[in-house]
């Protein structure tokens, strides 16, 4: 009878375990229209309006501009003053394992972020997404509410999703649904420099013209295969690869190509354009890409810089020179939008911010990280700046949220829920606070 007691009072406490350690609830729908008064708002587009008001009904914002503007009725309003603040965007993380990975460093079974083979264009991000990662509200808390998460691998591993961070399942978590295919173009020879590409995509790592040759006959193979498969209308038979990229060539997913070299970044390109792929972007870019600048803004390639908390690729480079690379870029007319390549998730913001030193206004940094990026996804249209008909996603700090002494988001909206910032580092800084205070 005792051990029965004592099992169930160790199953008791683990339960109870378990619950504290969960992720915080997911914010419920928008109840009631809501007014955030008096703060700096920082639009996204460049403007920033002092002692402002953004009003938001339905999760969708239906006035921006200074306070003494703002004519609405506050009645069966929620007021919420924050004076003294300053209202951002919600931030956007493109090209990230964000939910696939919980682990690192090999722990396979917190790993669900690539499939045996290297032509899997068919595998969805999206379905491994896992709602329930600690990860998740730890960024939150630095503003990140948007993710692209991306499969890895070699040459095509999969197609990727922009995803909400706060929902119960991947379902309501998918914000752009299978928004792009991956493309890892291989190289040569073994990679030189002092790091490889940025993100968490893994290139190909080939070596040897002849190993290089068969793994583009292998994509020019798959590509041809799919543009004639796309040409009727209803196939005998579905083929899920070559379905999975017709997209391509209709405007209605973007190849995100990787390449570690400036040969191989204008092979790639020149491989999509062949193929009549209408919409490009080129992930990870360094220095490489900086070398072939011209031929990105020729053809009009977006650029996602890996982070510039980084040492630079070669020895013989500016030591400063990844600090410098987004207003180097922008300065040539090519958008650009920012990524971070560590699993420090949340240190995308002040990446961003160590930009403003480097050629980049604050302005301009935030926008590496919320309207630049939401143009690069394709979700410009809803989210990435504080307009009037687009979604209210939303954070507000008490500080510069670019700034990693300052940043401290006190509210972040969803669609207009308003978000638990809670997560499992405050728990523990809780937890450890009172035991100390309690010593005393």
């Amino acid at each position: 009878m005792n051990n029965k007691i004592y099992i169930s009072v160790i199953l008791i406490l683990a339960c109870i375990f378990q619950v504290r350690s969960q992720s915080p609830v997911v914010a419920p729908a928008q109840k009631k229209p809501v007014m955030l008064v008096g703060g700096t708002i920082h639009t996204g587009t460049g403007d920033v309006i002092e002692n402002g008001t953004i009003v938001f009904t339905e999760g969708k914002i239906t006035a921006v501009g200074k306070t003494s503007d703002i004519k609405t009725d506050k009645t069966g309003y929620e007021v919420i003053d924050v004076t003294g603040k300053q209202i951002y965007p919600g931030l956007i993380f493109p090209n990230t394992s964000i939910g696939l990975v919980e682990i690192g460093s090999g722990v396979e079974v917190a790993t669900d972020n690539r499939e045996i083979g290297d032509l899997n264009p068919n595998v969805r991000a999206i379905v491994a997404y896992n709602t329930d990662s600690h990860v998740i509200p730890v960024i939150r808390s630095n503003g990140i509410l948007f993710a692209q998460i991306v499969p890895t691998g070699t040459l095509l591993p999969g197609t990727s999703s922009v995803v909400q961070l706060d929902a119960w399942n991947w379902e309501d978590a998918a914000y752009k649904i299978d928004n792009g295919i991956q493309l890892g173009w291989p190289r040569k020879s073994s990679f030189g420099g002092r790091r490889g590409g940025g993100g968490d995509f893994t290139m190909a790592a080939t070596a040897g013209t002849g190993t290089y040759d068969k793994n583009v006959e292998s994509l020019e193979k798959i590509f041809s295969d799919a543009i004639a498969y796309a040409a009727v209308d209803k196939p005998e038979e579905v083929n899920l690869r070559l379905e999975s990229l017709k997209g391509l060539f209709d405007g209605t997913k973007t190849l995100f190509i990787s390449s570690t070299e400036p040969k191989g970044i204008i092979a790639a390109i020149s491989f999509g354009k062949r193929y009549g792929v209408k919409k490009m972007v080129l992930v990870g870019a360094d220095e490489s890409a900086w070398a072939v600048k011209d031929f990105l803004k020729e053809n009009n390639i977006p650029v996602l810089l890996s982070d510039p908390l980084s040492v630079p690729k070669y020895d013989y480079s500016d030591t400063r020179l990844p600090f410098k690379l987004a207003a180097m870029f922008k300065k040539e007319g090519i958008l650009v939008g920012l990524t971070y390549s560590k699993q420090a998730y949340g240190n995308l913001p002040f990446a961003a911010g160590q930009t403003v030193s480097y050629g980049l206004s604050k302005e301009e940094a935030l926008q590496t990280v919320t309207l630049n990026s939401a143009k690069i996804l394709g979700i410009d249209d809803k989210t990435g700046s504080l307009e009037v008909g687009k979604d209210a996603n939303i954070v507000v700090s008490t500080g510069d949220i670019l700034d990693m002494a300052t940043n401290n988001i006190e509210y972040a909206f969803i669609t207009g829920r308003n978000i638990n910032l809670d997560n499992k580092h405050k728990q523990l800084y809780r937890r450890f606070q009172a035991k100390y205070e309690n010593a005393k």
